[in-house]
């Protein structure tokens, strides 16, 4: 299954890298993780409460995901000066994603894989470390418009995780998780456009 391993890692659009994660059907020797041992073809549709591997690389992808917006949003409540709504807004995520963060990596250890067998820091709207740099020295207004900015293309980067998922994923759990973090990121990127007509 290199073909699978070769589209993740030039970064191909990860609905593409779903399908053919999805067609392969079996485990792929040749990611850590996703061994034998702990997905067998005959058991790969059926892991973990009807995961497949469109379920497995949903998680895998979304919880560094998740990560670096917590992490965004640490660096934005620990300055002054920042705008108020965007301090809650920055709360709102933490509140949202810290959960799923824990339920996603519940998935995984019960499949005995980790978020990084899903090649950490490949997800789609992810910030780059000069990002997230710029972020963290920024202050006041700067700040404030900078954080909006970068999570709405983090948040759309989900979305498309999401909604890739919505396509190919089997697990109830999953889809429903999926589906939730579509209309709260929806949401909250309607209110990030908002909010920076504002500052």
């Amino acid at each position: 299954m290199n073909r699978i391993r070769m589209t993740a890692l030039t970064a191909a659009p990860l609905a593409l890298a779903l399908v053919l994660a999805g067609c392969a059907g079996g485990a792929d020797n040749s990611m850590p993780g996703m061994d034998g041992g702990t997905m067998p073809p005959s058991s790969s549709a059926t892991a973990q409460d009807g995961f497949n591997a469109a379920d497995s690389m949903f998680a895998m992808m979304m919880i560094p995901h998740h990560e670096q917006a917590v992490e965004m949003s640490d660096m934005i409540l620990a300055k002054d000066g920042i705008d108020d709504s965007v301090q809650d807004l920055a709360r709102q995520i933490k509140a949202a994603q810290g959960p799923e963060i824990e339920l996603m990596q519940s998935w995984l250890d019960g499949s005995g894989m980790s978020a990084s067998d899903g090649m950490d820091g490949m997800g789609d709207g992810m910030m780059s470390g000069d990002d997230m740099a710029t972020l963290e020295a920024a202050s006041g207004a700067e700040a404030s418009r900078l954080y909006l900015e970068q999570m709405i293309v983090h948040h759309e980067g989900a979305l498309e995780m999401a909604q890739a998922e919505l396509q190919n994923g089997s697990s109830p759990d999953a889809l429903e998780l999926a589906q939730t973090i579509v209309d709260a990121q929806t949401s909250e990127i309607a209110l990030m456009q908002e909010l920076l007509t504002s500052l």
